[in-house]
Formats: C-alpha cells, sequence, structure tokens
C-alpha cells in the first residue's frame, strides 16, 4: 500500500516540535501508512508579538523558566498582522519557504492548524493558480501539483489584499474544514469565512475548543479521510447543535453521517 504523505503546519506560536508532539496520537493512530512531514514557519515571534496572548491557549509551549531558550520551543509564525487582522507581514517568506519543500518533495495533502490551517488553505489555492504570484514558480512552472485534499482545523480566510485573490471566487481542493462550538479564539464565524470559499468541502465540527480533536472517533475520523478525501466516513457523535452546524455549512440535511464529497458550486455559500 502506499504511504499518504501530508505536509503538516503549525499554528500561531507553535512550531514544526510542538505540532510534531500535539498529534503524537494522531500519528500513531495512522500508522506507517501515512507520513505527516512538519515544517518551521520561518518567523520567530517576539514578546512584543504575543502581548495580550496566552500562547498555552493556542496550543503552543508552556513559557520556559531556563534563561537560555530551547530552540524547539520557539515560538513561530506564518506572518505577523496589524490589530485589525487585515494586513499580514511576511506571508511571501513563508510562502517562499514552502515554495521550496513542495519542490523536494510530493506530498498527497496539506494539512494545518489555526494560522497554520489558513496557511495550508493559501498554499492549496496558489498550487491551483500559481501563475498568479510568479515568485512562487520555478523555471516558469509550479514546484509541486495541486493537492489532492487539504484538512484545516480551526482554520480562517487570509483577508489581506495580497492574498485574499487566490480564494476569488473560491478554491477547489477538497477539504475537510473541523472547528470547535466553543472555540473563542478561532470562532465560528471566523471558520465560517473559509468554507464558504471552498468549493468541494467536508465540514466538521465538535463541542470542544482550539485544538485539534483526538479522542478514538476523531482519530479514525481523520484517519480515515485523508485516506480517502471522498470516502463515505461519518462525522464522530457530538451535540446536536454541532451536527447542525456542520450540516447546514456541508450544504446537507441535519444527520449523525452527513454526506462526505464534492459539494457543488450552487452550495459554496450557504
Amino acid at each position: 500500500m502506499a504511504v499518504k504523505k501530508v505536509l503538516a503546519l503549525h499554528g500561531y506560536s507553535q512550531n514544526a516540535t510542538i505540532f510534531y508532539k500535539k498529534l503524537g496520537a494522531l500519528r500513531k493512530y495512522c500508522g506507517k501508512g501515512i507520513e505527516f512531514v512538519f515544517v518551521d514557519a520561518p518567523h520567530i515571534l517576539r514578546p512584543v508579538d504575543l502581548e495580550g496572548i496566552n500562547p498555552t491557549a493556542l496550543g503552543a509551549a508552556e513559557a520556559a523558566t531556563d534563561s537560555e531558550p530551547n530552540p524547539e520551543e520557539l515560538p513561530r509564525g506564518w506572518w505577523r498582522t496589524n490589530p485589525e487582522r487585515t494586513k499580514y507581514d511576511g506571508v511571501a517568506e513563508s510562502v517562499a519557504v514552502l515554495r521550496d519543500v513542495l519542490a523536494k518533495n510530493r506530498f498527497d495533502g496539506i494539512f494545518g492548524f489555526s494560522q497554520g490551517a489558513a496557511m495550508a488553505a493559501l498554499i492549496a489555492a496558489i498550487l491551483e493558480k500559481p501563475h498568479l504570484y510568479p515568485p512562487f514558480l520555478i523555471d516558469g512552472q509550479a514546484p509541486h501539483p495541486p493537492m489532492t485534499f487539504c484538512v484545516v482545523i480551526s482554520g480562517f480566510k487570509p483577508i489581506d489584499p495580497n492574498w485574499k485573490h487566490f480564494f476569488d471566487p473560491d478554491y477547489s481542493t477538497p477539504t475537510l474544514h473541523v472547528f470547535g462550538l466553543n472555540d473563542v479564539i478561532m470562532t465560528p464565524e471566523r471558520t465560517r469565512s473559509l468554507v464558504e470559499v471552498s468549493a468541494n468541502r467536508r465540514v466538521a465540527s465538535h463541542t470542544g475548543g482550539h485544538f485539534v480533536p483526538a479522542n478514538a472517533p476523531w482519530k479514525l475520523f481523520l484517519r480515515e479521510y485523508i485516506k480517502d478525501p471522498f470516502g463515505n466516513v461519518p462525522q464522530p457523535a457530538t451535540s446536536d447543535e454541532a451536527l447542525a452546524l456542520a450540516s447546514s455549512l456541508n450544504g446537507t440535511p441535519t444527520t449523525s453521517a452527513p454526506a462526505s464529497g464534492r459539494v457543488s458550486p450552487a452550495l459554496a455559500n450557504p
């Protein structure tokens, strides 16, 4: 059986090592049939970048007490943003890093959490329209074919004017959107902004907060989606409210086993 190779992008204030550990239970459950490749964002965050932010709430490591910082615990981000979250500083450098990774490897899909989820969706969209951003090209060609799937956990639509056009009117990479009803950091309303421009989507929600769900049903669900993005894998059991919201965003009737696979462009704006 061929191994599925997945590019994994960490959240804001995390890094590749932290995300590797956070996905430990899922990685173990996926076994040798799925390989996650973790990449560091290029921007090391400064104290000013974390003012007013609780990094542990974002899934980062607890602050080190040693005088010398541990390189494996340095908080990183794919970009820095203004207070209005409308301008992103550093995206071009992150895209360049990922371009080079893509040029040296072949991936089946991309998996991101929080800011890394937005970055994953952006990379998926750029791979569909690479000539809209010439610096992404290598010898005039995209470094990698479009992804066969994208998994975004607590994601959102990038709205910086320099990048949002990749989602105009939408992007077509099959995408699984997962979010928590009680996520106060990346609210369902912000997640919906990305769902609405995802032409081929599957939406699943849980009752938790800002994290990658990792109990047994969710590990099974994520593993089976990665193995077959168009398979009929039921969403894990959750509250009626979570099921109803996920079903409405999927464009399907409320059910514990919402239909999966492609969603017609007519349902792109629920």
